[in-house]
């Protein structure tokens, strides 16, 4: 038996749970299995890697920079953003990946105009640096949005009309909205959005969240996080059988 999983806490509502299982039944492959590994503490993957099924890992919130220091080895973009998404075990050794910078990459450019110049990034956890290495491959400036103000980041009370004005992406990568706590969003002036303006939100469950709800009031263009996971779970399978 081939086994893969994902490490995180909380996983009550996995994506990637569900999308292996269904692609393990559409594909017919019989000789797989997804395990849902809810840890407490990141030290308790110690436990994981004495099982010989288990062929690789994706990682979720809160370890995707916590798991470093555990990797045998990792490639230059672990190496460059500090964050992992995606390890591969070969003989008991932890090898680390990063497939959120490919996910993001490519679901983000489809709404992306001439006119979407420069970008606030909510929040500054583990999938932040994705979203930066991104940002500037492509060129586009960016300014952190944050709760506790840093030395490369402004406070979610700072951003006014002004900031909104000038910023014509916001990506949300916080879990702020979502399930179970539906009823939550990231709090900036959502009012001085325009139909010139590009929300996207790392969150992909719901499907519709109240920030992208919000900016589509004001007739902004959204997007959630669901091919950006569906990209990055097809970079993972490949990582961890080739």
């Amino acid at each position: 038996m081939n086994e893969y999983g994902l490490i995180g806490h909380p996983l009550s509502h996995s994506f990637s749970k569900k999308y292996f299982d269904k692609k393990f039944e559409l594909e017919g492959l019989t000789n797989c299995m997804f395990h849902l590994f809810d840890l407490d503490n990141i030290n308790r993957i110690d436990n994981l890697i004495e099982n010989d099924s288990l062929k690789g890992f994706a990682i979720t919130i809160p370890y995707k920079k916590q798991i470093i220091p555990f990797l045998h080895q990792q490639n230059d973009i672990v190496n460059q953003i500090e964050a992992c998404n995606c390890v591969k075990l070969v003989n008991k050794k932890l090898i680390g990946f990063n497939t959120d910078i490919l996910g993001f990459e490519e679901s983000f450019v489809k709404e992306l105009k001439p006119y979407h110049q420069k970008a606030l990034i909510l929040g500054n956890g583990g999938a932040t640096a994705s979203v930066k290495f991104v940002l500037n491959k492509l060129r586009l400036d960016f300014t952190i949005v944050t709760r506790n103000k840093s030395d490369v980041s402004i406070l979610y009370e700072d951003v006014n009309e002004a900031v909104i004005q000038a910023h014509q992406i916001i990506i949300n990568t916080t879990p702020l909205g979502a399930y179970p706590k539906i009823e939550t969003h990231p709090n900036v002036p959502y009012q001085f959005l325009t139909d010139k303006h590009y929300l996207f939100d790392l969150v992909y469950n719901p499907a519709e969240t109240l920030f992208m709800q919000k900016g589509k009031q004001q007739n902004a263009v959204v997007k959630n996080g669901y091919e950006m996971l569906c990209i990055q779970a097809e970079a993972n399978w490949k990582i961890w059988n080739e």
